[in-house]
Order: C-alpha cells, then sequence, then structure tokens
C-alpha cells in the first residue's frame, strides 16, 4: 500500500491551503472530505454574505475579486474551485473517515471507501457539522432544523428561530423579507453584539416594530407539532408559541467525539485540543491540527482569515521531520 507523507482530512479552506503548501514543498499528500470542496461553505445559507473581506480569505496567494467587498457564498465557492484547480490539488472525495490508528510508524486511515496510510496527519475537520444541541423534548422532531438554506418554502408560516449571533438573526431577517411571521428567542437580554455590525440593528428595528416578535431572557423548553414552549429565566413564565418550522440557529462545535476516539487529549469545559502554538502538532506526534478545529467549542476564535495561515508552520514542521 502507497504510503504518503501526509494526509489532510477537510477540503475546506484550511485544509485546502495546507495542501497548498504540502504541494508547493513537493511533499507526497492526499486531500480527504466526506463531502465535496468546501462542503461547509456549501451548506451555508443560498444568500449569505462573509463577515470578512475578500481579500482575507484568499489562500495559495491567488486573488479573489468578489463583485463587493465582502463576498457571498457562491462567489467562495467558485473561488475556492478555482483553486482546487489552479494548483490541481490531489482530492478524495466523499469519503468518510471512520478511524485513525497507528501501524509501526505510519497511520492508517480507515474510510468507507478502503484504507490509506500516511507518515504524518493534519486534522482540518471545522466545526460545520456538529450543532450544539438543546437537549429538549422534540428537537428531533422533522419540522426543526439546526441549518438553515433559504426563505422561500416558508412564505406565510410561522417561523421561530431559536439563537441570537449571526446565523440566528440573518435567518430571522431573510425570513421575514420573504413572507414568513417570524419569532425569535434568545437566553440573553438582546442580540449578540459581536455580529456582522450591519445586521443586528436591522433586526433591532424589525422588533421595535413589531415586524418580527422577540422574546429575549427566554428557553425554549419543549417543541411539539404546531407549537414550542418557552420560559422565561427570570419570571420562570412559560408559554405555548405557535410554530410551523423550528430553526434552532444555536451554534456548531467540532466533533469531539472522533477526535478522543483517535487519542487528541481536549482541555478544559471549552474542549480545546491540546497542541504545540507553534507548530500545531498535537499530544500525538505526528496529527496535526489546523482551522477552526483548534479553537475547540471557542468557535469564534479561530476562522478562514486566520486558519488559513496554519498551512505553512505545520507543513514546515512535517517537511523537517519526514526529511530527518
Amino acid at each position: 500500500m502507497k504510503i504518503f507523507d501526509v494526509i489532510i482530512i477537510g477540503a475546506g479552506p484550511c485544509g485546502l491551503a495546507c495542501g497548498i503548501e504540502a504541494q508547493k514543498e513537493n511533499l507526497d499528500y492526499l486531500i480527504i472530505d466526506k463531502g465535496n470542496i468546501t462542503e461547509s461553505v456549501r451548506r451555508y445559507p443560498v444568500n449569505m454574505v462573509f463577515f470578512s473581506t475578500s481579500e482575507n480569505i484568499e489562500i495559495g496567494e491567488v486573488p479573489f475579486v468578489s463583485m463587493g467587498m465582502r463576498p457571498n457564498r457562491t462567489e467562495a465557492l467558485k473561488y475556492y474551485r478555482k483553486v482546487v484547480d489552479h494548483f490541481d490539488l490531489h482530492l478524495q472525495l466523499f469519503t468518510l473517515v471512520d478511524n485513525v490508528t497507528k501501524e509501526k510508524d505510519n497511520f492508517v486511515l480507515t474510510t468507507n471507501k478502503g484504507t490509506w496510510k500516511a507518515k504524518k496527519l493534519i486534522l482540518a475537520t471545522g466545526y460545520y457539522d456538529v450543532p450544539k444541541y438543546l437537549k429538549i423534548p422534540g428537537e428531533n422532531l422533522p419540522h426543526v432544523s439546526h441549518y438553515y438554506d433559504e426563505a422561500f418554502k416558508y412564505t406565510k408560516t410561522k417561523a421561530v428561530v431559536v439563537g441570537g449571533a449571526n446565523s440566528a438573526i440573518e435567518t430571522a431577517l431573510d425570513l421575514y423579507r420573504n413572507g414568513a411571521e417570524v419569532t425569535i428567542i434568545h437566553i440573553y437580554d438582546g442580540l449578540d453584539r459581536r455580529a456582522k455590525y450591519w445586521i443586528v440593528p436591522d433586526l433591532e428595528n424589525r422588533i421595535k416594530k413589531n415586524e418580527v416578535k422577540a422574546y429575549f431572557n427566554t428557553a425554549v423548553k419543549e417543541i411539539e407539532e404546531g407549537k414550542i414552549t418557552i420560559e422565561n429565566l427570570r419570571s420562570k413564565e412559560t408559554k405555548e408559541i405557535e410554530a410551523d418550522f423550528v430553526f434552532l440557529m444555536t451554534g456548531y462545535r467540532p466533533d469531539s467525539e472522533f477526535l478522543q476516539k483517535i487519542g487528541i487529549e481536549l482541555q478544559g469545559e471549552n474542549l480545546i485540543p491540546k497542541l504545540n502554538t507553534e507548530t500545531f502538532e498535537s499530544n500525538i506526534p505526528g496529527i496535526y491540527l489546523a482551522g477552526s478545529l483548534i479553537g475547540g467549542e471557542e468557535t469564534a476564535k479561530v476562522f478562514i482569515e486566520n486558519g488559513r495561515l496554519h498551512g505553512k508552520p505545520i507543513i514546515q514542521d512535517i517537511l523537517a521531520k519526514v526529511r530527518r
């Protein structure tokens, strides 16, 4: 069986950036992803606009030109695919890694499409695949979702959005502007002030005009067909609200279960992986972490802007060790 110098799990922007660096250094590499190129970006809401400007999410020194200062989802999807074509990156797509084990000096990756071996391994799997569950009755009903795509399915329906950060705010605004009757519920006093600065006042104005109903300091206690039960966290009063569809936009987290399964040590209540902050090597020699994965559940700390920079120090460390 062929043994690669390095295998990268994850074909998002940070994983691709690692692949580009590996190629520049003539390392024998492979990028594996359970979906397609930048699968997480593809699953973003259809009309999403990035917080970052286009030059701040470029990879491989390939210019990213967008129509506006901030690119939208479609522009990003096209850009990253052009980058893949430009470098002719080595990809193995729609391949789910089930487990990673050690065999002498090499890592063995067991997947749904066979087995691969590598001297070194980079995990760049992000956090978008695992929602933060509320663990309440009814959370898995068919009309409940932790993701949002577009509004037209929900016109003339009663839609409840749970959360107060970027995803929740954008979902509520898009639903409202396309004919849904929207209610937003958040456990804190108001909307997250760290959200995109141009969307917070927009939703606040909709709330002031009663165009969008809002319940702050409020938690969802139960979801049923056609309604939800909420509780005011101060008064402890409960109330039922009509709901045809419920969007639990409460955030996402890395797949900590998979990380622990292969032996990555996670620290503290935010499950931050233990690693060397200069080389990004984990507690397991030869396994490196890149991108938002290294922030654990503190997902606001690492994103494309800074995660794309992890590839160079990782590959330089791998290069030195492989050649030695």
